[in-house]
């Protein structure tokens, strides 16, 4: 499970600031819980309440950065019996000095793996190593570096990311490859939720009236996009132009929800179609 938040660009309240969410993302792409926080910076306190009604014993829970806190971290592993993967920046200053200080070059790379099927040729290399003194976050295991070194094609350019990460996962509980796939999979929260109801949705365009309307409506998105990925449509826009009221098949949507009707119902449903366009 993965928490990420987002701004609502085009919802602004009357005193000006702009609506936050948060939302926690499984790795099949539906949105089993979003809260909206006063105000930007408030994210870290909808955290708690936001995994509350949800049961993610035995899973893993991935942080943002402005996620990463002490409360954060004992509340999905003592309260939840879930497990953490949380990077390391420089809002925890000595944690993470410490973190870049770690004699990497003694330790030996743990995964190597390559993608170059969307964007730029990236390598990715993945070191972990038992915990160690000077790095102060709860229930931390292991320490995780993982090295991306992107090249773009078009231009020939290279750049190098680094990115320190702690997890309560012991080596007994999951290797490199599955630790660096959970960190791959929260980055998806940007594709899978964000872009979606950016660029699909045109969330940010959206004007409708503060108060609880942009909560609602992006949950309605959520939903809408959530449905679709559990229904193979890799194609958000596509899915939704397949489900439009004006499809030949106005039953699709029923169809993708799991929602039954009689045959009665649906010739009711057929009949006041084709009277509303003049069939």
């Amino acid at each position: 499970m993965a928490v990420d938040g987002k701004t609502v660009r085009g919802a602004v309240r009357a005193d000006g600031t702009q609506v936050q969410l948060s939302a926690a993302m499984n790795t099949a792409g539906p949105v089993p819980a979003q809260r909206e926080a006063e105000a930007k910076g408030n994210e870290i306190r909808v955290f708690q309440p936001l995994p509350t009604p949800l049961d993610p014993a035995g899973t893993v829970v991935t942080l943002d950065a402005p996620h990463t806190r002490h409360i954060h971290a004992r509340f999905p592993a003592e309260e939840k019996n879930a497990h953490v993967i949380a990077p390391i920046k420089g809002n925890h200053p000595t944690s993470h000095h410490t973190h870049k200080r770690l004699p990497r070059r003694d330790i030996p790379m743990q995964q190597r793996t390559r993608a170059t099927a969307h964007g730029p040729d990236e390598i990715r290399r993945v070191k972990t190593r038992t915990a160690i003194r000077g790095i102060d976050f709860p229930h931390t295991s292991r320490a995780i570096q993982i090295a991306r070194r992107r090249r773009t094609a078009t231009t020939g350019q290279n750049s190098i990311e680094r990115v320190h990460a702690v997890t309560s996962l012991t080596v007994r509980q999951a290797e490199p490859a599955e630790i660096a796939q959970h960190v791959r999979e929260h980055r998806g929260i940007e594709n899978k939720i964000h872009h979606a109801r950016d660029m699909t949705h045109g969330e940010d365009a959206s004007r409708v009236p503060t108060d609880t309307a942009p909560h609602a409506m992006a949950t309605l998105r959520n939903l809408a996009t959530g449905a679709l990925r559990l229904t193979d449509h890799r194609n958000i826009a596509a899915g939704l132009r397949r489900h439009a009221p004006d499809a030949r098949d106005a039953h699709r949507t029923l169809t993708t929800l799991d929602i039954t009707c009689s045959n009665r119902t649906l010739r009711e449903n057929d009949t006041a179609l084709a009277s509303s366009r003049g069939w």
